[in-house]
């Protein structure tokens, strides 16, 4: 599940909750999804928003061929001509986003060192500088390459879905995200690890 932490601790929080309990109680074992490489991450998330999980994934390998050993060095990046990362099928507006994380990147700010001693709502807002990075996008990012174990990201469809199904809430819009508050307060310090439950149980876990 997350290895940094003890599972009997994790579900002796989360079995608090009874409906909480019952989801777990019908799911698969989570996944380690953990990396190091933050840089890469973002990168994949920038390739990915706004496309499906399996258009994103043929883009992202074109992209990623384009550079030596199927790395793209963020200098590489910074120096690959507009034409050639359109042909991988990057829209103009994401070419300027993937730019702009490598050259984030080359200023040394996704330095593991760094981001591992950064909070998280610290980490947010270092991270959302970048344009084209959005709290959402972070948020995946902590919650799946840094397994952090207590994000809430009350703004993803999929967690509000599955929220106003198991617990019959009817509310939309801003009280629906303090209702969604409310209940998640009962699964600290394990929030991260309950909403990958939340996503299971509607089979469309972000990747």
């Amino acid at each position: 599940m997350f290895p940094d932490f003890p599972a009997s601790e994790i579900m002796a929080v989360l079995a608090k909750d009874p409906v909480l309990a019952a989801i777990i109680g019908k799911g698969q074992p989570l996944k380690s999804s953990k990396s190091e490489d933050l840089y890469f991450k973002l990168l994949s998330a920038i390739v990915s928003q706004q496309l499906s999980t399996k258009v994103a994934a043929v883009i992202f390998r074109r992209f990623i061929e384009l550079f030596p050993d199927n790395y793209p060095h963020p200098h590489l990046v910074q120096q690959t001509p507009d034409e050639v990362l359109r042909s991988a099928g990057l829209s103009f507006q994401k070419i300027g986003y993937v730019r702009n994380v490598a050259a984030f990147a080359a200023a040394g700010n996704l330095e593991h060192a760094t981001i591992d001693a950064l909070e998280d709502e610290a980490l947010i807002n270092h991270l959302t500088q970048i344009k084209g990075v959005g709290r959402w996008t972070v948020e995946m990012l902590l919650m799946f390459a840094l397994e952090r174990p207590d994000v809430f990201p009350t703004d993803d469809l999929g967690i509000q879905n599955a929220i106003k199904k198991h617990y019959g809430l009817e509310e939309t819009g801003k009280a629906l995200r303090l209702r969604m508050q409310a209940i998640a307060e009962n699964w600290r310090p394990y929030r991260s690890i309950a909403s990958k439950y939340l996503w299971q149980s509607l089979d469309n876990t972000p990747k």
